[in-house]
């Protein structure tokens, strides 16, 4: 036993003149506690910063973006390339569709359900259902208003279903068009602008004019005052969609610009709801008489009847 102890002693004694000749060595110990990597510790403490980094195009968005243009690669004038666009399957849909008309405050749409896979999918058949229901909900309406005056004879208008294409069509691509180019012209003029593609803005257009659908139906109803408080709701719900997608986009901007910027988005909103409502619905119509046989017919076959 003593001559153990002795063992040990020495062995403590070497230690102590290898830390003493070298103090930079390092030491192990039992007791020492993990490191936490620097990224996990990151994120634990700024849990704020992921989601601003996220909305601004950095870190994992980024990687996403990267993906996205590898899925993309194909060129231009083949299916493939094309075909990238429709490629989400029905439970997305439904996710995007819950998400425009249920509007999480402070949540971006864009961040939340469209960068990882922006579609064209969604937005073409919503706004292709969107065109029929306002046509074929127009002439209902017109049908049950003038229902059971002798005056009126009912005639389909069949060409407010091109008429409808052509405004909702236009509107879901030439505003998200002039807004993608804006928003770029922008960008090169201030660094804190977001930037989104111009499939994800149309994207975000077409998934927030879903609420109109059941709302057209609505609007069947023959009261003026229940249509527009309808498209009142409606209008609030899909502009709060793209108020809170565009805001952190120019918010860095001038504030005079980023405010015009965003009345302009809700100024086009409104003026298609309001535009769809008075004209498909609440336009005034013309009573067109039965047609009445003339009075000398008659009497021309009652005297050959003598």
């Amino acid at each position: 036993i003593t001559c153990l102890v002795m063992y040990l002693f020495a062995e403590f004694d070497d230690a102590a003149n290898l830390l003493a000749a070298n103090p930079d060595a390092t030491t192990i110990s039992i007791d020492e506690p993990v490191e936490i990597p620097k990224n996990q510790h990151s994120h634990l403490q700024e849990p704020g910063r992921e989601e601003d980094d996220e909305l601004l195009g950095t870190d994992d968005s980024d990687k996403t973006e990267l993906l996205a243009g590898q899925k993309k690669s194909a060129p231009f004038w083949t299916f493939e390339y094309y075909q990238t666009f429709f490629d989400v399957d029905t439970y997305q849909v439904l996710d995007r569709i819950k998400g425009s008309v249920f509007p999480v405050p402070g949540k971006n749409f864009v961040r939340l359900y469209i960068r990882s896979n922006p579609d064209l999918y969604g937005p073409f058949w919503i706004c292709a259902t969107l065109v029929f229901t306002i046509a074929v909900s127009g002439n209902l309406s017109n049908f049950f208003i003038h229902l059971g005056k002798p005056t009126y004879h009912y005639v389909p208008e069949f060409r407010k279903v091109s008429i409808a294409a052509t405004t909702i069509y236009a509107y879901a691509w030439l505003v998200p068009l002039a807004l993608w180019g804006f928003l770029m012209w922008r960008n090169s003029k201030v660094m804190n602008i977001v930037s989104y593609s111009f499939l994800e803005i149309v994207c975000v257009y077409g998934y927030s004019l879903f609420i109109y659908i059941p709302t057209a139906i609505l609007w069947i109803i023959p009261q003026k005052v229940v249509r527009w408080v309808l498209m009142v709701f409606s209008l609030c719900l899909s502009g709060s969609v793209l108020v809170m997608t565009f805001w952190p986009a120019v918010r860095d901007d001038n504030r005079r610009i980023a405010v015009a910027t965003v009345a302009s988005i809700l100024l086009l909103h409104a003026l298609l709801a309001v535009g769809c409502l008075a004209y498909f619905f609440d336009a005034p119509e013309l009573d067109i008489p039965a047609p009445i046989i003339p009075a000398h017919n008659a009497t021309t076959v009652i005297t050959k009847s003598h």
